[in-house]
């Protein structure tokens, strides 16, 4: 017995052994832009105890991988250059990588709901738009759609030159915005989108702060009542009785499926654990932001929430008060004969408080 249990112990360390290394965040790889004129944070996992050294553009900087296996190190300030140039990471003793064509320039953070994610293929006059998107100093990423309350590191996703093919799934404001920076300053843009189309902007704040602030206590609390009673798996099963009940009745129309409300948009905390929180840290100018609607029936409470948000993002990204650009609600339902109240009117007014 004893003799297998130390045969399981050998086993399972050269397992961790074997998958021992360097390794990055998919934030931080080949043809990324770096944030010119400050530092730039890069970080990964390693070996614990093992030097890490960062090197780009005749700049270095140097860490240590902690005994949780992560590392982070500030690259020093550069200049703009659109000069592709490899990036060096190397561990003390092991492995090391090199991210190819890493260019310098300013980088912007796209986010909200779908006004920010709606793509370049659906903007108006989409075959022109992509075609002549041959811009390979402008850099795009995307953050994958995921919901959830444990806090994310990473995710699946990579940097690409900005190509007609590259552009047409991206967000069509994010790129314009982009494109226009780019001809304007002639310096390589970066761009990450992590927008969701409908989502709401509590679940844009980490939950335990809102969860500390008694202005959102009754909308918290109603959360909490929906937490401990949805149940995902049984709506599921009711919906496909009642599909079937409709199809035997001879209905065209059949009921829509279900949402996991608990793995969505709208669930306080879901988006900054998942889609935020590992893009968090990276350097960046600041961020567009493209959002409202699904908290127009709220708009008091958005008065406190937006401006939560931002301060919020600045202090996890401890590179002080970056630029945060949002668009207002557009004015484009119908007009009434008689004045009245409106929901859209209070969330502009809320939006206009927030500077």
């Amino acid at each position: 017995m004893k003799f297998c249990l130390q045969l399981l112990a050998v086993l399972c360390l050269s397992t961790l052994a074997a998958e021992a290394g360097l390794k990055l965040p998919s934030i931080i790889g080949d043809k990324m832009v770096l944030q010119r004129g400050q530092e730039n944070p890069i970080w990964g996992w390693g070996d614990a105890g093992k030097e890490v050294t960062v090197e780009f553009g005749g700049k270095k900087a140097t860490g240590t991988v902690g005994d949780d296996g992560k590392w982070k190190v500030k690259l020093p300030a550069l200049e703009a250059s659109a000069k592709g140039r490899d990036l060096t990471i190397s561990q003390a003793g092991a492995d090391s990588m090199v991210l190819k064509n890493v260019l310098v320039g300013e980088v912007w953070v796209c986010s909200g709901q779908s006004n920010m994610q709606w793509a370049v293929q659906q903007s108006y006059d989409p075959d022109l738009e992509s075609l002549s998107a041959k811009y390979p100093h402008i850099r795009l990423i995307s953050v994958p759609q995921v919901g959830t309350q444990e806090i994310q590191d990473d995710f699946e996703g990579a940097w690409a030159e900005c190509t007609p093919e590259t552009v047409k799934d991206f967000s069509a404001v994010g790129y314009f915005f982009g494109r226009q920076l780019h001809q304007t300053l002639d310096i390589p843009i970066g761009l990450i989108d992590n927008a969701w189309g409908g989502s709401a902007a509590e679940a844009w704040v980490e939950r335990g702060t809102l969860e500390k602030d008694e202005r959102f206590k009754a909308y918290i609390d109603q959360w909490k009542q929906t937490e401990a009673t949805f149940n995902f798996e049984e709506a599921m099963k009711k919906w496909k009785e009642n599909v079937e009940k409709a199809k035997a009745a001879g209905k065209k129309q059949l009921p829509r499926a279900p949402r996991n409300v608990l793995a969505g948009q709208h669930r306080p905390g879901n988006l900054f654990a998942g889609v935020l929180s590992p893009i968090i840290g990276y350097g960046i100018r600041g961020t567009i932001w493209y959002q409202g609607e699904s908290n127009a029936g709220r708009a008091y409470q958005y008065d406190d929430l937006f401006g939560l948000m931002i301060s919020h993002w600045r202090e996890h990204w401890g590179q002080g008060d970056f630029p945060f650009y949002w668009v207002q609600l557009a004015d484009f339902r119908d007009e009434v004969d008689e004045p009245g109240d409106s929901d859209w009117a209070e969330l502009r007014e809320a939006q206009s408080n927030t500077l």
